[in-house]
């Protein structure tokens, strides 16, 4: 193998990654999501555009884990009144990820 073989290689797995990255936004913490670790059920907010099976491939790659299932619902932003000049406007909707790993696998990072 060349040099520049395992450069674009390297290149290559920076940018899925970093399209990974951009699927799973941030983690969620509340007293229910954190519930869920014991049975290895964690709780992702993710990119609205993003479906099941992009969000599976994403926690594979990132976490290092096998995911067993993925439940998803999306939240609409709320509607919001302008106090000043009375007109409306609306708050950003959001999409939630609710995965259930293997048993065994878990994600450190989030304290588990």
């Amino acid at each position: 193998m060349s040099v520049s073989t395992v450069d674009s290689r390297a290149a290559a797995q920076a940018r899925t990654l970093s399209r990974y990255r951009d699927v799973i936004k941030a983690p969620v913490v509340s007293e229910k999501s954190y519930a869920g670790f014991d049975q290895g059920i964690y709780t992702f907010l993710v990119d609205v555009t993003a479906n099941k099976v992009e969000i599976r491939q994403a926690v594979e790659a990132l976490f290092s884990v096998k995911v067993e299932n993925v439940r998803t619902h999306n939240r609409n932003g709320k509607r919001k009144r302008n106090r000043k000049s009375g007109t409306f406007g609306k708050r950003a909707d959001k999409k939630i990820a609710i995965v259930t790993l293997k048993d065994g696998d878990s994600i450190e990072v989030l304290g588990a």
